[in-house]
């Protein structure tokens, strides 16, 4: 009989509080690819889980910049090399004419950034996650709090890790299979 992979091992707690607590002490232990979900947002879980990095910010700031770049080039191309035509004796390359369209590429790329690079870095769209093979993860979207330990982590140990889980007193701890 062949075995399936284990995703990483997942604990039920009864209130936020235990889980909060819980990811406190597993990132203290050294765990460092752990994840929570939880039936509504839990302001101290992003902290104690360690989410610290997010690069939508700089995904925005990239998408802005080129929309920028492009929005300028696009309009001195046009104007300067393409069709270019002597109004009133101004140059070409009329910067102030093209603050308006360069200002609404940095916007309009900014914003696509934005959200196709959270989608990206979310990993969505998302349709099947190993999670939903465990039968109790049902509760998440109603009144229980989980915890898993990813099998990735450098730290995880399928017996050491199921023994650091029980001494957090969980509901219950349960294999997430691939």
């Amino acid at each position: 009989m062949k075995r399936t992979p284990i995703y990483g091992i997942l604990a039920e707690f009864d209130s936020p509080t235990d889980l909060v607590d819980a990811a406190r002490r597993t990132t203290n232990a050294g765990y460092k690819k752990i994840d929570a979900y939880s039936p509504f947002p839990i302001e101290e879980l992003a902290e104690a889980i360690g989410f610290h990095n997010n690069g939508v910010p700089l995904v925005v700031l990239i998408g802005g910049l080129l929309g920028c770049v492009g929005g300028y080039l696009l309009q001195y191309w046009i104007a300067a090399i393409s069709f270019p035509i002597n109004i009133g004796g101004r140059p070409y390359n009329s910067w102030p004419a093209f603050i308006v369209v360069t200002f609404e590429m940095t916007i309009l790329v900014a914003g696509l950034a934005a959200v196709f690079g959270m989608l990206a870095l979310n990993g969505l769209p998302m349709p099947y996650h190993p999670v939903f093979n465990v039968p109790r993860f049902a509760f998440a979207t109603r009144d229980r709090f989980f915890l898993i330990i990813f099998s990735s982590d450098a730290k995880y140990d399928p017996v050491e890790t199921r023994h650091f889980l029980e001494n957090l007193e969980p509901r219950s701890i349960s294999e997430v299979p691939s």
